[in-house]
């Protein structure tokens, strides 16, 4: 039955080993998620399990490992049963109301430093923060940063403003769609966004994904380019002469978000690939005078 390891595995290696095979026909990364789910079991780092395979598993132990794997089991992602996930080093709260962070999104925060190099207490927007990955992030690496960060779900907000709390970074949290959230005259030196950008019936989508992530936080119309249209509109509005747009986008996407940018006015516009080498964030900057660069 799912969820009902071996009566034998009473220590942790025993355990892994059963975990590991019962995971093979529904995980990409089996032993990795048994580790996951044990380590958290046993409320330690998960690079001391191989310190602990002999130790016992007693019965309130197995009871909750094997209640994880069972939910895991069924496609329940990792992040939502341990309740957190790590995104640039960050410890963060996740529920189902918030996208699980990816490494991919990663390289929207890489972008986004190295236009904000010869930034001057910098004035950030993030669209659509969800949990707060990008937003926190950057305000870490940046505290001289004002960051902004809207959303138009109170309960992703409520998550985001959490992990804020939990890290002690200031970031302004906003509810409101996109730009409708922010007063008349906020105007930014970056904005970022990983907005929604999956057509309904993609099936390149992971099933797993599909049933368990926001679909709020999923989906866009128009092909998936509803999102970017509206994002890119907006922002010659909200952008400071000089100051950029950086968007995370599907794999296939590239060339349309490109051209969204060039079409808007925007000006040295490039799209970037992700550690897996595929195409991920198109930027693209404002024209216009920049005021805010340090100065020698």
């Amino acid at each position: 039955m799912v969820g009902e390891v071996s009566p034998g595995t009473s220590t942790a290696g025993a355990w892994l080993q059963a975990a590991m095979a019962q995971l093979q026909a529904t995980s990409d990364s089996p032993r990795t998620d048994a580790e996951w789910l044990l380590a958290a079991v046993l409320n330690i780092p998960r690079t001391q399990l191989a310190l602990c395979r002999s130790a016992p598993l007693d019965a309130a132990q197995r009871q909750r490992a094997e209640a994880l794997l069972a939910r895991r089991s069924r496609g329940e992602p990792v992040a939502y049963l341990l309740g957190c996930w790590e995104f640039w080093s960050l410890p963060l709260a996740v529920t189902p109301s918030v996208l699980v962070p990816r490494p991919e999104t990663e390289s929207v925060v890489e972008r986004a430093l190295a236009l904000l190099a010869s930034r001057r207490t910098p004035r950030i927007l993030d669209l659509g923060t969800g949990s707060g990955a990008i937003a926190l992030a950057l305000a870490h690496e940046r505290p001289d940063a004002a960051v902004v960060a809207t959303d138009t779900s109170t309960a992703a907000l409520a998550v985001a403003r959490a992990n804020a709390r939990a890290l002690g970074l200031a970031v302004d949290f906003c509810t409101g769609d996109w730009y409708a959230a922010l007063a008349a005259e906020a105007r930014f030196d970056l904005i970022v966004s990983n907005p929604p950008y999956v057509e309904r019936g993609d099936p390149m989508l992971q099933p797993a994904v599909a049933r368990f992530e926001p679909e709020h936080a999923l989906y866009a119309e128009q092909g998936g380019l509803a999102a970017f249209s509206a994002i890119v509109d907006g922002a010659g509005r909200r952008l400071r002469g000089g100051g950029h747009l950086v968007l995370e986008h599907g794999a296939a996407q590239g060339a349309q978000v490109v051209t969204l940018l060039e079409r808007a006015g925007f000006v040295d516009v490039r799209d970037d690939c992700d550690l897996a080498g595929l195409p991920r964030v198109a930027s693209g900057r404002w024209p216009g005078t920049d005021t805010n660069h340090a100065t020698d």
